[in-house]
């Protein structure tokens, strides 16, 4: 999966941070530490880490992701990042 969004609450910037949701990456969840939790009264689940998003961004930029765009959302924060991949049949 090439697209990542990662967020967290303004009022929260220094963690926990939303890393994904319940179809990302089991393997990408695992390297950045992440927990799958289901909030009450939710129908699906998110993964977590404790980790601040500098924290979180700098650990994907090491394996090779880059930031598309970052926005505020009301009072949230959210990241889009992508990473190339190797084209088909190389």
């Amino acid at each position: 999966m090439p697209y990542v969004f990662v967020s967290t609450q303004i009022r929260l910037e220094t963690g926990p941070t939303n890393v994904g949701d319940e179809y990302s990456d089991a393997a990408l969840m695992i390297y950045l530490g992440a927990r799958k939790t289901t909030m009450l009264g939710n129908n699906f689940s998110e993964y977590h880490v404790d980790d601040p998003p500098r924290l979180v961004l700098d650990k994907l930029e090491k394996i090779g992701f880059r930031v598309l765009t970052m926005t505020g959302v009301g009072q949230t924060l959210v990241w889009c990042l992508h990473k190339e991949t190797e084209p088909e049949g190389t």
